[in-house]
């Protein structure tokens, strides 16, 4: 447990099981507790399953099939001394629960098996270990139908209806307000702790051009407190290669802590801005835009949304495996600076 938790944190810690990947004892008797496994399928294998940034996932290995176990602590897993929202892994355990009556989307994506809401776990399908999308960027392609199973997934979206009595559950202020501090204010801040010249030399000279001009600044402003309003639609909130699995029969949808009640914009930009960082051919971003217009979503916004979140990747906190130098992201933030402050002139800068 981090040694930094507030006191109430670490009060409201008392009586949960907090899951380590090297007690397999304590596990196997986690699964026979929750009626997961039987004795006869024990011992398991346990394993970490993926980076785990935000999140221990663990993926468990019994003899006919495979789960995953993911538990969302106060904290940021990578970085034990960065608090993060405990109620994101039951807002997730929610996602779930409200896809299963959208065939269309809960086929792509992974089975919950069990919500712990005690102990802040999610029980789910294992979707092996071929690994997400995120080669993409190396790639620098996405095939046709992978695009298009991806835009099916957020068109179906939209078919889910959370009821009124159910909206407050969905709201994921806190999650929210983390994802709002590292897309729009703290990139753009005057004094952040990032040494950008670090990642890329040059770039730090890149970023400060784009923090000193003052339309950009305000622009984005302005999407952050769209990206905060709520509507009625539900959006995944991190739809990125990260979050884009290939499993036996297609690609797989996962990681929806970051869902809410807001614009679905927010998820065409973000595609569309992984589809910059990773330099495909403009006849993919159209495709996007198209899916959009199609869908009758305000494309300004959603342009101003992929903008933004260009940025973030370059010059924020979340890095991203980029294999190019400093003259490819500064087409990028200038790519991010169109469309931004001109959503008017559309792809032409891509």
């Amino acid at each position: 447990m981090s040694q930094l938790l507030p006191a109430d944190v670490a009060g409201a810690l008392q009586g949960v099981l907090l899951l380590d990947a090297g007690d397999r004892q304590s596990i196997e008797g986690y699964l026979l507790a929750r009626s997961l496994a039987d004795s006869g399928e024990l011992p398991a294998r346990i394993e970490r399953a993926g980076s785990g940034n935000m999140n221990l996932t663990l993926r468990v290995t019994l003899p006919r099939r495979s789960l995953i176990l993911k538990q969302g602590r106060p904290w940021v897993e990578k970085y034990d001394h960065i608090a993060a929202p405990w109620e994101r892994t039951l807002i997730e355990g929610q996602f779930y629960e409200a896809a299963r009556n959208v065939p269309a989307v809960s086929s792509r994506m992974p089975e919950l098996v069990a919500l712990d809401r005690h102990n802040h776990v999610l029980v789910l399908e294992d979707m092996g270990t071929a690994g997400d999308l995120t080669s993409m960027y190396a790639e620098r392609r996405v095939s046709d139908a992978d695009l298009s199973e991806l835009l099916d997934w957020l068109s179906a979206l939209s078919h889910i209806t959370v009821p009124e009595e159910a909206r407050t559950g969905f709201a994921n202020r806190a999650m929210r307000a983390l994802n709002h501090e590292h897309i729009f204010s703290y990139p753009l801040a005057e004094q952040n702790s990032l040494d950008l010249d670090r990642l890329t030399d040059g770039l730090a000279r890149a970023a400060e051009e784009l923090k000193r001009d003052p339309a950009y600044g305000r622009r984005a402003s302005e999407l952050g407190a769209e990206y905060l309003a709520d509507h009625a639609s539900l959006v995944h909130g991190d739809y990125f290669p990260g979050s884009w699995v290939r499993g036996t029969s297609g690609i797989r949808i996962i990681d929806p802590e970051f869902c809410f009640l807001g614009a679905r914009e927010f998820d065409y930009g973000v595609m569309l801005a992984h589809l910059a960082l990773a330099r495909v051919g403009v006849e993919n971003a159209e495709r996007v835009v198209g899916a959009s217009d199609g869908e009758q979503l305000d494309e300004r916004k959603m342009l101003g949304f992929a903008g933004a979140e260009i940025m973030r990747r370059l010059i924020g906190v979340a890095q991203l495996p980029l294999p190019y130098g400093i003259d490819a992201k500064r087409y990028l933030l200038d790519l991010s600076r169109s469309l931004v402050l001109t959503p008017e002139r559309r792809l032409t800068c891509w």
